[in-house]
């Protein structure tokens, strides 16, 4: 099985580390965080790998080399735009996979392709249950997991539904013929409500599910990911009257005599000075905190 994995995002929100990095190349517990997504994919049998690249594609080449294909945007497409680009260049003719390139997720995708399938959907759509649903947009199913529609940051109390759209989907090539080529189209507002009543599913997941795309959500995806108590390459340096906890440290970091490094994330090369404290930060190389 194919899945196309969209990665041609500039990460606005992560500057400056994109800046010189592409989102998905960002260290998760120090590895990037493609190869989380990649490990994930191939865990659910998907055997073809494609991404639809914009931003700085040369550096995820360089690190994935042949194990995936890349498809490379002549310019922005939209989610929609990019899934249907990156589908028509690798010639896709079956049932397919797509997902965000920046959602760090433990989603049952076996089980999702299982649930498209038996309800003969055109798409189908992976939900994540949230606490506080004004924040997002929704999206309100029956009880078949039909979608009926898409409530977009529902004020306080004027809606039971909590689930949102968690970015993996699963869909029939025909779908594709709902994008248009040559112009930017979005997955979420321009072909989701045509769907409406037309084979459009969706299927919630409980699992861990975390979007990196905002400085918070990075950090705490680190502190998620990271072994109990925390994690320190072994080409870092950490002085013995130090104090690293529930922290990533990077490659040839330096945390000097009396440091204190608490719950944060000190990237590839960073130093912690002498006596400094690190507390909720992710600090970069230049020993400034990024955020």
């Amino acid at each position: 099985m194919i899945a196309l994995v969209l990665v041609g995002g500039e990460g606005t929100r992560l500057r400056p580390l994109t800046y010189t990095t592409p989102k998905p190349m960002l260290p998760i517990a120090n590895r990037p965080f493609l190869e989380h997504q990649v490990e994930h994919l191939r865990a659910h049998g998907i055997d073809r790998i494609v991404l639809a690249c914009g931003y700085k594609p040369d550096a995820i080449r360089a690190h994935f080399g042949s194990e995936l294909e890349y498809v490379v945007e002549p310019e922005p497409l939209g989610t929609g735009g990019a899934i249907a680009y990156a589908a028509r260049e690798a010639g896709v003719s079956e049932t397919f996979v797509a997902c965000n390139g920046d959602v760090l997720t433990d989603l049952d995708l076996t089980a999702l392709v299982a649930f498209h399938r038996d309800r003969g959907a055109r798409m189908t759509i992976a939900l994540h249950p949230v606490d506080d649903p004004s924040r997002y947009g929704v999206v309100a199913t029956g009880a078949d997991g039909a979608v009926t529609a898409f409530i977009e940051k529902p004020p306080p109390g004027t809606t039971t539904v909590r689930a949102i759209n968690a970015g993996t989907y699963v869909a029939e090539p025909d779908v594709l013929d709902l994008i248009p080529s040559g112009g930017a189209v979005s997955v979420e507002y321009d072909v989701f409500p045509r769907l409406v009543g037309q084979g459009l599913f969706a299927l919630a997941d409980e699992g861990p599910w975390r979007d990196i795309g905002t400085p918070e959500s990075f950090l705490a995806a680190n502190l998620e990911r990271m072994p109990r108590g925390g994690l320190v390459d072994p080409t870092a340096t950490v002085d013995p009257t130090a104090a690293v906890e529930d922290s990533v440290v990077g490659p040839g970091c330096r945390i000097e005599a009396g440091a204190r490094v608490l719950r944060s994330v000190i990237l590839a090369g960073a130093l912690v000075a002498k006596g400094m404290t690190v507390d909720n930060q992710v600090v970069g190389r230049t020993g400034q905190s990024v955020w």
